[in-house]
C-alpha cells in the first residue's frame, strides 16, 4: 500500500513562499494522478490543485490560480506543490492524495475520488 508523507510546511509571513512536497513510499506513483487539499479549521476539506500521472493539464482552485504551481517528479516519486503570494486564508493544514484510477489525461477534483492520503502538514500565514 502507497504511503504518502507531506512536507514542508510552517509558518510564513503574508506574500511570502512555500514548497510542500508528498514523498510516496510502499508504491510508485507513476500511474496515478495527484492532488493537493487543505482543510481549515472549522471548514469542510478543499481541493487546491491537482496533476494528470504523466505531469499534464494542471487544475487549480479559483482561489489559488496564479499563486500556487503543483508539479511533479516520477523518477522520486514525488509531488510538489509550490505556493507563492500567501495569504492568512490560506492558512490550513493541507494533504496530498492519490487517485488510482483516475480518467485518461485528466485529474479530478472531489476528495472521494482519492484512495491514498497523506497525514498533511500545517501552513499559518500570519497578517
Amino acid at each position: 500500500q502507497v504511503q504518502l508523507v507531506e512536507s514542508g510546511g510552517g509558518l510564513v509571513q503574508t506574500g511570502g513562499s512555500l514548497r510542500l512536497s508528498c514523498a510516496a513510499s510502499g508504491g510508485t506513483l507513476r500511474a496515478y494522478a495527484m492532488g493537493w487539499f487543505r482543510q481549515a479549521p472549522g471548514k469542510e476539506r478543499e481541493f487546491v490543485a491537482a496533476i494528470t500521472w504523466a505531469g499534464g493539464n494542471p487544475s487549480y482552485a479559483g482561489s489559488i490560480k496564479g499563486r500556487f504551481t503543483i508539479s511533479r517528479d516520477n523518477t522520486k516519486n514525488t509531488v510538489y506543490l509550490q505556493m507563492n503570494s500567501l495569504k492568512p486564508e490560506d492558512t490550513a493544514v493541507y494533504y496530498c492524495a492519490a487517485d488510482t484510477a483516475p480518467p485518461l489525461m485528466t485529474s479530478r477534483q472531489a476528495p472521494f475520488e482519492y484512495d491514498y492520503w497523506g497525514q498533511g502538514t500545517q501552513v499559518t500565514v500570519s497578517s
